[in-house]
């Protein structure tokens, strides 16, 4: 296993590492100089594996490093070739393949790489072609079960500037019994109004894999990304990522976890920060292997029923997960040889005390829960490998990373003491600089080079960082972000609807689920069970569509008219404890308000002879922190 000898295990070890510059940590000047010293140490090494299909058994195809350094030469010049000049941008509309980490790589090197979710809309995928300006798109030739190609199609007819179209063929992927599925798609192309579409692997063949054609490599502080935020519902915000700051993330992994021997399990997405920041370019720093189980990750057919077996298959000693992930793993069980395993990484939303409980004792595996966000690069802080877990917090700050936790209410922004609940503010070499559309950066910063992440937290005794809430007012349901407004404006279209808040309830499976706080123009009749149908019908994103809506008299409400969220947080709270009592047969009652330390919490009043075993199994399911009352 991969572990350092000498690790972080208390803020005197991260204070030890930062005596030395960060300049000294590590000579690349780029993510393409640090891929090609990875390739002469470990060139005949796995790097980069895939398989289509999730069986232990299936087809899988596997690139050495010098082989995957020579697929991302080859790219960087092909992107040069079609006259993508330095600092502009490459769009990729892609699922997990082996291809998607050549071209991301390979992006960043010839210019910046754009990756948007697939599951956006054609309309969102285009304004995001059009924000970055892309001047070349990325995506899959038509495939059976995907209209990505239609999508991509559509995006870069109204995106002027996205002059070509590269279509990734996924016949070299398939089974020899289905290639000859490939053929028959070729008429299904959708290209009226693209400048031109190439193939992929033809046009990337006829580059010199050897060398780059070009000698304007990227320095630190260039960008080499722009990543979109959340995305599943409202406008995207696109922020930018620099060199250094993805040096410094893949840096980051390798000094504390990962050598050339390790392997990692990757079922996330590589659009999203975690996976291509700190997994993949953790591999490319230190020369192990990244492995993705089918284009759609976790959400791929089979990916949950076959994952020990799959990390059995690989040997792999790291996973990456999320909390939606880990409960739906427990209802598994684990039918394979797993002792490869060092640690489980988890990020995305807190992790209910519960899941870390099951899973530690399912798999003999810890967890090391994580915290970092799409504008500091990803990674803020983590629980520290080698010293104490506070199972509950997100651990430690990272290396050359500060937070500070700010109150913002006052007259002037003031610095909390320990334990008191602010905004966490966060100062790292992976701070953007800023989002794409500078007219939202006024709220992005506390002050120069620190990000306000929107986060409510506390910052203990010790140095450990718990998140408390969010200031952003965010529902996050399963790792993605929900904008409340989209469902308060859905639900203000009827006519009998005067004012909706919109707050996240706590769920056990996805963190949070959306409810809706409804109060009625006077005289109205209509139901809650009708106004969860119409939410249904005009709530645009599946996963916004409220799991619960409330008539009340009136909603709670600031001195200056503003609806008061934290009052409804906490009623959704009282009642989805209540109801998992009631329904694990425990005689309680809930009530919850706002703790100093711990943001809003349950307390719990039980009937007399009441077994306490019972009220913690249910309640340690869920995120939001609860407590016994006193006798």
């Amino acid at each position: 296993m991969g572990v350092h000898p000498k690790t972080i295990a208390t803020l005197d070890d991260k204070r030890a590492i930062e005596a030395a510059p960060l300049e000294a940590q590590w000579d690349a000047p780029n993510l393409y100089a640090m891929l090609t010293a990875t390739a002469r140490a470990h060139g005949d090494r796995p790097a980069v594996s895939f398989q289509l299909k999730s069986g232990p058994k299936d087809k899988a195809t596997t690139l050495d490093w010098a082989s995957f350094a020579a697929a991302v030469t080859r790219a960087a010049n092909l992107f040069r070739s079609l006259g993508v000049a330095k600092g502009e941008t490459i769009a990729l509309l892609l699922p997990n393949l082996p291809e998607t980490a050549v071209a991301l790589v390979g992006a960043m090197t010839a210019g910046v790489a754009a990756p948007i979710n697939p599951l956006l809309s054609p309309e969102q995928i285009a304004s995001i072609l059009r924000e970055t300006g892309a001047k070349a798109l990325v995506t899959l030739a038509p495939f059976p079960k995907t209209d990505l190609s239609a999508k991509a199609a559509y995006a870069a007819r109204n995106a002027p500037d996205c002059r070509t179209v590269l279509e990734i063929d996924m016949a070299p992927h398939l089974s020899p019994p289905l290639k000859w599925i490939a053929p028959l798609l070729a008429p299904t192309r959708v290209r009226a109004g693209v400048a031109k579409v190439l193939p992929w692997a033809d046009t990337l063949a006829r580059q010199r894999g050897d060398a780059l054609d070009f000698d304007d490599t990227p320095g630190p502080d260039d960008v080499c990304g722009y990543f979109h935020t959340g995305g599943t519902t409202g406008h995207p915000k696109v922020a930018t990522h620099t060199q250094r700051g993805a040096l410094y993330n893949g840096w980051l992994v390798r000094r504390l976890l990962l050598g050339p021997s390790d392997t990692v399990l990757c079922p996330l997405p590589l659009f999203h920060v975690l996976a291509a920041y700190p997994m993949l370019t953790a591999c490319l720093a230190s020369g192990s292997q990244f492995v993705m189980p089918t284009p759609a990750g976790y959400r791929g057919e089979g990916v949950i029923d076959n994952f020990w077996k799959l990390v059995a298959r690989w040997r792999a000693t790291f996973v990456c997960t999320v909390p939606t992930a880990v409960a739906a793993l427990m209802q598994r069980p684990v039918n394979a040889d797993v002792s490869s395993l060092a640690y489980a990484l988890c990020g995305s939303a807190p992790m209910p005390t519960e899941l870390f409980r099951r899973f530690e004792e399912a798999t003999g595996v810890k967890i090391l829960e994580g915290y970092g966000q799409t504008e500091t690069t990803c990674l803020i802080s983590c629980n520290p490998p080698e010293g104490a877990r506070k199972i509950g917090s997100v651990g430690l700050p990272m290396p050359y990373t500060q937070i500070r936790i700010v109150d913002f209410d006052g007259d002037a922004p003031r610095a909390c003491g320990v334990d008191e609940i602010g905004e966490i503010c966060v100062a790292s070499p992976g701070a953007t600089p800023g989002y794409l559309d500078k007219a939202l950066n006024g709220a992005l910063f506390a002050r120069a080079g620190e990000v306000r992440t929107g986060d409510l937290g506390r910052i203990d005794a010790d140095g450990y960082v718990w998140i408390t809430g969010r200031a952003k007012d965010l529902i996050i349901r399963s790792g993605h972000n929900i904008d409340p407004a989209v469902i308060e404006d859905a639900l203000m279209a009827h006519p009998d609807v005067a004012l909706v808040g919109a707050v996240g309830q706590p769920d056990a499976y996805a963190g949070e689920l959306p409810c809706a706080y409804v109060e009625l123009c006077a005289g109205a009749t209509v139901t809650a069970d009708a106004l969860k149908a119409f939410a249904a019908e005009h709530v645009p994103e599946r996963a916004a569509r409220p799991a619960h809506v409330e008539i009340v008299d009136a909603l709670p409400k600031t001195v200056v008219g503003k609806i008061f969220k934290p009052d409804l947080r906490a009623r959704a709270l009282e009642r989805v404890y209540a109801e998992a009592l009631a329904a694990a047969g425990v005689e309680a009652t809930v009530t919850a308000e706002d703790d100093r330390t711990l943001g809003v919490v349950a307390t719990v009043r039980a009937a007399p002879g009441t077994d306490a075993a019972a009220i913690a199994e249910t309640l340690d399911a869920y995120p939001r922190p609860w407590r016994m009352a006193d006798a």
